[in-house]
């Protein structure tokens, strides 16, 4: 099969994923967290049964491994201020307390788990230094909303 062979299933899974799974979470935060979930913690490959049985696994596969790269960069390139959305977005979509995620993302910092296999580290680093700086403006905000009630 020639490269653009290959190509054609991958980017046909690719907009897919983001047309029907992705495109149902609030916000790029979401979509990176959900991603992260599909990914095997052993062995590092993607997995997605809906996408699998549409097209080949290889290619649900890629598709969510592209997915999970473009949308760790579109993250990592945010503002500061426009991460704090995308925080507070995500946050308020949870079915859990906001103050309790955000308490265990300070405490655990789960969303480390959330950045792709080989990215750029610098990237990588970039990312989490925002995302904890995110969480601290965000809790600030919190305090002093309740102090002003």
């Amino acid at each position: 099969m020639t490269v653009a062979g290959k190509l054609v299933p991958v980017q046909a899974a690719y907009d897919d994923l983001l047309q029907r799974s992705l495109a149902k979470l609030p916000g790029d935060l979401s979509r990176l967290i959900y991603l992260a979930s599909t990914r095997d913690y052993n062995s590092g490959a993607y997995h997605h049964d809906g996408l699998a049985a549409r097209f080949r696994p290889e290619a649900a596969s890629k598709a969510l491994e592209i997915a999970h790269r473009d949308i760790f960069y579109h993250l990592a390139a945010l503002s500061l201020a426009q991460l704090v959305e995308e925080l507070e977005l995500y946050l308020n979509s949870s079915h859990e307390s906001p103050a309790d995620v955000l308490r265990m993302w300070q405490k655990l910092e789960p969303f480390r788990v959330a950045i792709p296999v080989d990215v750029n580290p610098a990237m990588a680093r970039l990312f989490l230094s925002n995302v904890r700086l995110a969480l601290a403006i965000w809790r600030h905000r919190q305090e002093h909303a309740q102090e002003s009630q």
